[in-house]
């Protein structure tokens, strides 16, 4: 298993080095990179907008149950709804959904062109496929990702607001001035720093998966299973590590 570990870990840094060779025609790179944002972004808003409300909503509610009968003052309920969904729970569960959702899309794209022998076609014409087929994802997804996590983060301030105070649970008021206290610019450039770290795992580990895959259609299939599960387990790993880093 080390073995194996050490071999797609050295493969994959080998494999970085082509992906980052100078394009050969910038207009068509640029050309799929906004195919790629518009794939990413508005594709995934519907998910992203369903998740990030009931997020929310639940932390709202959680919170209000963990508070009852405290001496916590009532809007200190939208001050933690706020900082939990900036600093943690809108990076790392969005993209953890997106992992499942872009990712295996991604891995399954490039796994069934090298399947049906395009990649090897388009190598032969002199391509470079490792930059034209994965950095123009890598780059969509970078630029892309930390937007759609600003608006997640926004809808979940929203979901909390609508699960406390039209049910009656909170005043606008307290929650408005929850949200409003206490506020760091700082936790926003934790969450930025997530969104990037994040975007970059889940691109480069599915296109890897994706990429190199072999043999038919079941090989395929674990191959985007692989994806989503080995993105899934680097983001968390990886949120602790920067967790650890920028609060130290």
């Amino acid at each position: 298993m080390i073995k194996s570990l050490l071999f797609h870990f050295g493969k994959f840094f080998m494999w970085k080095r082509s992906i980052l060779a100078k394009p050969e025609n910038m207009r068509m790179y640029y050309n799929e990179t906004i195919r790629q944002m518009y794939d990413i972004g508005v594709g995934s808003l519907p998910i992203v907008f369903l998740i990030s409300i009931f997020i929310g909503a639940v932390t709202a509610i959680q919170f209000k149950y963990q508070m009852e009968g405290t001496l916590i003052p009532a809007y200190y309920i939208g001050y933690i709804v706020r900082d939990m969904t900036i600093i943690e729970l809108a990076p790392t569960i969005t993209c953890i959904v997106l992992a499942g959702k872009v990712g295996s899309n991604m891995a399954a794209e490039l796994g069934g062109m090298r399947q049906k022998e395009h990649i090897d076609a388009m190598e032969i014409m002199g391509v470079n496929t490792s930059a034209y087929l994965v950095l123009p994802k890598m780059i969509a997804a970078v630029l892309i990702i930390p937007l759609l996590v600003i608006i997640a983060a926004g809808v979940s301030i929203i979901g909390g607001y609508l699960a406390t105070v039209p049910t009656g649970l909170f005043m606008a008021g307290d929650y408005i001035k929850g949200v409003r206290a206490f506020f760091l610019p700082y936790n926003f450039f934790m969450m930025f720093v997530k969104s990037f770290v994040f975007a970059y795992i889940l691109t480069s580990v599915s296109c890897y998966q994706g990429y190199f895959v072999k043999g038919g259609s079941i090989e395929l299939g674990e191959a985007s299973t692989r994806a989503v599960v080995y993105s899934d387990i680097l983001i968390l790993v990886a949120d602790y590590l920067i967790a650890v880093v920028l609060t130290a």
